[in-house]
């Protein structure tokens, strides 16, 4: 099966879903890391679903017992809808509005990994990762497990803030709507920060952002392939680094979003060595210390929360390595490659101007 899935070759390889929860009950880490190689992603033509949607979002917020913006900047919370049931125009409004406010939650939902996969690939090719180990069957699932087994040398040696990352940046395309879902949390930590791309933009300086755009930023996979190699597994395929414009227009809301990060990009092109990490220290402490455009959530006991997201940044806490387990799930589908339209506005630019226009 090729990394980036078609759907009638998707529909082929589904069998019945495993229980993973019960799997990290059983087996802790149950991943499998097959010895098998893929031909590189291929570019595709990716037209958001969210383009279709409806600015109202009707077909969400009519049949929801409750929905709610959590921040002012970023995340949504919606309850009483099923993820495993939603209709066509309600996938064309979900995607409208986590292109809008970045992350979405929705609590108590029943959806299992075959359900997963069907949801993901309506929003884009499936991502195969290029070295992490996956489910036996399913490649194209991303698997979150940590435990207080899990080394802790690698957290031991990094700060916190260089958690801060957009999944799979490496990619000529990389993730677009992505689904989460968290099925084991410990009794307290393990929370996950989002922090807004749009808001991170606008609370530039005027001078910052003219800086910026018009920059590129490399990403690498490097560190990820350099791990595999270290614990003899499977590299699937050799492609490791991408060029991305460090400010990059949103193709659904039009809106310009910051695109940088601490875990992928290691440098910028065109700049000295020391004038690029200047420069990229700057950003990640801009987004570190963006309190007033993050979302943090907290995974409550039991309860089985699913969380979807844009390309937009996200940091894991591990706080709970000594106290619990924390195991969860990932279908990552693919988007359009990071570009920036010179005409493109601001969130905070597009918003006055749509109120002046009232």
């Amino acid at each position: 099966m090729p990394p980036n899935v078609t759907v009638d070759e998707l529909s082929d390889s589904l069998h019945q879903a495993l229980d993973l929860q019960s799997l990290a009950k059983e087996k802790g880490r149950y991943l499998v890391y097959p010895d098998k190689k893929y031909a590189e992603l291929e570019h595709f033509e990716h037209k958001d679903r969210g383009l279709r949607g409806d600015p109202k979002k009707a077909s969400l917020y009519d049949n929801a017992t409750k929905a709610f913006d959590v921040t002012p900047h970023i995340g949504t919370e919606i309850h009483g809808i099923q993820l495993s049931q939603l209709t066509e125009t309600q996938k064309d409004d979900l995607a409208l509005l986590v292109a809008e406010r970045g992350v979405v939650f929705f609590r108590d939902q029943d959806i299992n990994v075959d359900q997963g996969l069907e949801f993901g690939k309506s929003f884009g090719p499936l991502h195969v990762h290029a070295t992490f180990g996956h489910p036996p069957g399913y490649p194209e699932v991303h698997v979150v497990y940590f435990d207080e087994k899990t080394p802790k040398k690698y957290f031991d040696s990094m700060s916190a803030a260089d958690g801060w990352h957009t999944d799979v940046s490496y990619e000529e395309q990389p993730a677009s709507t992505t689904l989460l879902k968290m099925d084991i949390v410990p009794k307290t930590g393990g929370d996950t920060l989002w922090a807004s791309g749009y808001a991170a933009y606008d609370r530039l300086s005027p001078a910052w952002q003219q800086f910026l755009e018009g920059l590129q930023a490399k990403h690498s996979g490097q560190r990820q392939f350099d791990e595999a190699h270290a614990n003899n597994h499977v590299v699937r395929r050799d492609h490791v680094e991408s060029i991305h414009p460090i400010v990059r227009t949103h193709p659904v809301t039009g809106w310009k979003s910051l695109y940088v990060q601490p875990v992928f990009t290691t440098d910028i092109v065109g700049l000295s060595k020391h004038e690029s990490q200047a420069v990229l220290n700057f950003l990640y402490n801009h987004i570190n210390g963006g309190y007033d455009f993050q979302v943090r959530l907290k995974w409550e006991g039991k309860r089985k929360e699913r969380v979807l997201i844009r390309s937009t940044f996200h940091n894991a806490i591990f706080d709970y390595l000594d106290v619990g387990r924390r195991h969860g799930w990932r279908v990552t589908p693919q988007g359009e490659k990071p570009y920036l339209d010179p005409a493109s506005k601001s969130k905070k630019q597009a918003e006055q101007e749509a109120r002046a226009a009232q």
